[in-house]
């Protein structure tokens, strides 16, 4: 062998090294510092107030752009569309990019989707609305990863901290973006406001995520395993976190008008909105530590959707009566969240298989989801009450508490 030769496969065997170093490195967990546990709450705070935002003045958005109910219908269904579509690309993501800049890459595209859909008329707003969505659904998908990698020995407690600043970014939305909006003189304003929150997140985040060492990381052969498709327990767990979510966004995008036309104000209606999201803050701090340390979640699941069920029961029967009510039963209800997030990470025996699952369960499950906004609302258009719909949701319910229980039992995937 030459010289030139021996020279030229040495460089090439030093170029693969490398780029097996890097790779390895991307596929290294974060290190789990305090100020990751600041980002990660920080990053959630900004997955719900898009929704919810728009969601609390949805009247206003329609009458100034002259929109049909059909277009309201489809705005409120985007957001879930968008989830599933866009989850589906999150694990190859992470897996590229790494964790870090993934979820930087995410919180990035949030912003400037809550940029873009203030801009100009209908499209625009469905078009940005889209986007920022999109950023959403990688975050739903990764952050969670990132919390089994990172701090193994905490799941449930910083599950809880993320479920809590996921309900307490979309109670913000709720509740401060009709004020804002008459302080700003108009929607738009108050819409793209959030854009700021989600910009702050960006910049703790790329201060926050790190990447340990990449002796750490798994090797790309891990990457060949068993498909979740066949696995009849992914796809439990999928339909039941998208029963759930269908039930949480027909809530987020449709409670406050249903309040409005029963007599209730705006703003009020805006403080139930508000109140439904808030409630998650110290139900997060409880329930996940509790029932995710058991070997079982399926009793908590259900004990948590029959209080949706209850609520749904009183808005089709006495919606006006006890308004309150309700509202706290079906915040109550909506608490089963943090505990689909969470049999997802206990149902995997590995990161690799939490990432997959994670994929399915809100890729299908939020396409899943955006059935529930979509037929909510054009069941209303076509009856002109709300009874078909919220039969329709009571009906979703009962499916969820059955799989819920099939999806908290104690086996892997």
């Amino acid at each position: 062998m030459s010289i030139a030769e021996h020279e030229t496969r040495t460089e090439g065997t030093i170029a693969t090294t490398t780029a097996e170093r890097v790779d390895r490195s991307r596929r290294a967990a974060l290190i789990g510092t305090p100020l990751l546990v600041v980002g990660v709450a920080l990053a959630a705070t900004n997955l719900r107030p898009a929704v919810t935002s728009m969601a609390s003045v949805l009247g206003e958005v329609r009458d100034d752009l002259g929109a049909s109910t059909a277009w309201t219908s489809v705005l409120t269904a985007v957001p879930t569309i968008c989830f599933g579509l866009a989850a589906i690309a999150a694990p190859w993501l992470g897996r590229r990019l790494g964790m870090a800049r993934a979820v930087g890459l995410a919180l990035a595209v949030l912003t400037a989707g809550l940029l873009l859909r203030i801009v100009d008329g209908p499209w625009v707003v469905l078009g940005g609305t889209f986007v920022a969505a999109a950023g959403i659904a990688v975050g739903n998908v990764l952050i969670p990863v990132v919390v089994k990698e990172s701090f193994p020995g905490a799941v449930g407690r910083v599950t809880g901290i993320y479920t809590a600043a996921l309900a307490a970014g979309g109670g913000i939305g709720a509740a401060l973006t009709p004020p804002v909006e008459a302080l700003l003189g108009g929607w738009r304003g108050a819409v793209g406001a959030w854009a700021l929150l989600s910009a702050a997140a960006l910049v703790v985040w790329a201060c926050g995520a790190r990447h340990g060492s990449a002796a750490d990381a798994p090797s790309a052969a891990s990457d060949e395993r068993r498909s979740m498709l066949r696995r009849p327990l992914a796809w439990a767990v999928t339909a039941f976190f998208g029963l759930q979510a269908c039930v949480a966004y027909v809530a987020m995008g449709w409670l406050s008008e249903l309040f409005v036309s029963e007599g209730i104000s705006r703003t009020d209606a805006g403080l139930m909105l508000a109140v439904i999201n808030l409630i998650g803050i110290p139900l997060s701090f409880v329930i996940p530590p509790i029932a995710l340390n058991r070997r079982s979640q399926s009793g908590w699941i259900v004990g948590l959707a029959a209080c949706s069920l209850a609520a749904v029961v009183g808005l089709a029967v006495a919606p006006a009566a006890a308004p309150w009510l309700w509202t706290v039963l079906l915040g109550t209800g909506m608490g089963v969240f943090p505990l689909g997030l969470g049999v997802i990470a206990l149902r995997t025996r590995e990161a690799s298989e939490t990432t997959d699952l994670s994929a399915m369960a809100q890729g299908f499950g939020y396409l899943v989801g955006a059935c529930g906004p979509f037929l909510f609302g054009m069941l209303h258009g076509f009856t002109g009450t709300w009874t078909a719909s919220l039969v329709l949701l009571g009906a979703v319910i009962a499916v969820e508490m059955v799989l819920g229980w099939v999806a908290g039992r104690p086996r892997f995937v």
